[in-house]
C-alpha cells in the first residue's frame, strides 16, 4: 500500500503547527497542571474553531465526518505541542461511541456542543479507567461491559505528568444498555487509541527536534555538541525510530476507515509502535540534554512526562501485544 498525505492534509498539519507555535504551549501546559485550565481551555476553543473537535462527529450532527486519517494529521501536531486537555476523549473517543449506538438520541444530545468545543471524558472500563480532565468536561462518560453511564468527578489523583488530571467518578444517571454499547465501545476504543498513537509520534518529533536544537547551542571542549558523532547517532535513532512508526499510525486510520477485519491488530501495531518510538526519542533527547532534561524548567520535561504517560493510556503495551497475538 502507497499512501502519502493529500495536500489538504498538509494544509490542515501546517495551519495547526502554526497557531500552535504562536500559543506559548509550554506555558499553557504548566498552566494545566497546576489546575489553572483558563490559558488551556483558551487554547483548545481556538483548535476547536479549526475543526479538530468536529473532524469524528457525523456530518448529521454538525460534525465534519472525517477519514481518521485526518484525525491522525491533527493528533500528531497536537502531540508535538504537548497540548494538554481531555483532547482523545472529545475528538475521537466519545464521537466514535456516541456515533455508533443503535439509538442516535444521545448522539443528538451531545455531539453538536462537542464539534462546537464543548469538552467531553470518558472512562472505558477496563482500560482506562479514570476520567481524565473531568472537572472541565460535559458531558463525562463511563462505559462497563454494555451499559453506558453518565458520571461525575469527585477525588482528583496523581499522575506522572502533571497536565494529565486523573479523576475518579460516581454514576449519575445510565444512559443505553445493551450489546450496541459493548460493540460502541469497541469503536471508540480504536479511534481513541489511534489517536493516542498519533499523539506519541508528535511528542516524538517535539523532543528530536528540542534536542536537536540544544545541540546545536551547547559547547563543551570548545565545541558545539551537535558535531560529536555519538550525538549524531543519538538523534538518528531516535528519528529512525519515529519514522517507522509513523505508517502503522495512517495504516490503522485506513483500516477504521475501510472497516477492515484487521482493525484489533492494526491499531494496536501502531500504539506499540509509536509508544517505542517515542520511548526512544525520549531516552535520546534526555541523553543530549544530560541531567537539565529533567528538570521542571526544561521544556523537554514536559514531553518525558506526557509520553510517559501515553505509553499506558488506551491500553500499555503488553495489552496491545496480546491483542496483536489473539489477531493473528
Amino acid at each position: 500500500m502507497k499512501f502519502s498525505l493529500s495536500t489538504e492534509q498538509r494544509d490542515f498539519a501546517g495551519s495547526l503547527r502554526g497557531l500552535l507555535a504562536n500559543a506559548n504551549t509550554p506555558a499553557v501546559v504548566r498552566s494545566w497542571g497546576e489546575n489553572d485550565t483558563a490559558p488551556g481551555l483558551a487554547l483548545l476553543q481556538q483548535l476547536a474553531e479549526t475543526g479538530v473537535t468536529a473532524l469524528a462527529v457525523p456530518e448529521e450532527f454538525d460534525g465534519i465526518g472525517a477519514h481518521p486519517a485526518d484525525l491522525a494529521v491533527a493528533f500528531i501536531e497536537l502531540g508535538r505541542a504537548a497540548v494538554p486537555g481531555p483532547l482523545v476523549e472529545t475528538a475521537a473517543a466519545v464521537p466514535a461511541l456516541l456515533s455508533a449506538l443503535n439509538d442516535q438520541q444521545l448522539a443528538k444530545r451531545f455531539l453538536p456542543a462537542i464539534a462546537e468545543g464543548t469538552l467531553a471524558s470518558l472512562v472505558l472500563e477496563p482500560s482506562t479507567p479514570r476520567a481524565l480532565d473531568a472537572d472541565v468536561a460535559e458531558p463525562v462518560l463511563r462505559v462497563s461491559g454494555d451499559t453506558l453511564e453518565l458520571v461525575r468527578p469527585t477525588t482528583q489523583l496523581e499522575s506522572v505528568d502533571p497536565a494529565r488530571r486523573l479523576f475518579e467518578v460516581e454514576s449519575v444517571e445510565t444512559l443505553a444498555q445493551g450489546a450496541d454499547v459493548a460493540a460502541a465501545a469497541e469503536k471508540s476504543y480504536d479511534l481513541a487509541v489511534l489517536a493516542a498513537s498519533a499523539q506519541l509520534i508528535g511528542a516524538g518529533h517535539a523532543m528530536i527536534e528540542t534536542a536537536t536544537e540544544y545541540a546545536k547551542n551547547r559547547s563543551q571542549f570548545g565545541r558545539v555538541i551537535g558535531s560529536f558523532q555519538a550525538v549524531k547517532h543519538h538523534m538518528s535513532d531516535a528519528l529512525v525510530a519515529v519514522e517507522m512508526a509513523t505508517p502503522l499510525v495512517y495504516g490503522a486510520a485506513i483500516s477504521i476507515a475501510e472497516g477492515s477485519d484487521t482493525i484489533a491488530r492494526d491499531v494496536s501495531a501502531a500504539k506499540v509502535a509509536a509508544a517505542n518510538a517515542a520511548y526512544v526519542a525520549s531516552r535520546k533527547a534526555l541523553q543530549v540534554h544530560g541531567a537539565i532534561g529533567y528538570t521542571l524548567e526544561c521544556d523537554l520535561s514536559l514531553w518525558l512526562t506526557k509520553t510517559r504517560a501515553l505509553q499506558s493510556a488506551w491500553g500499555t503495551a503488553s495489552a496491545h501485544r496480546a491483542r496483536i497475538a489473539s489477531a493473528l
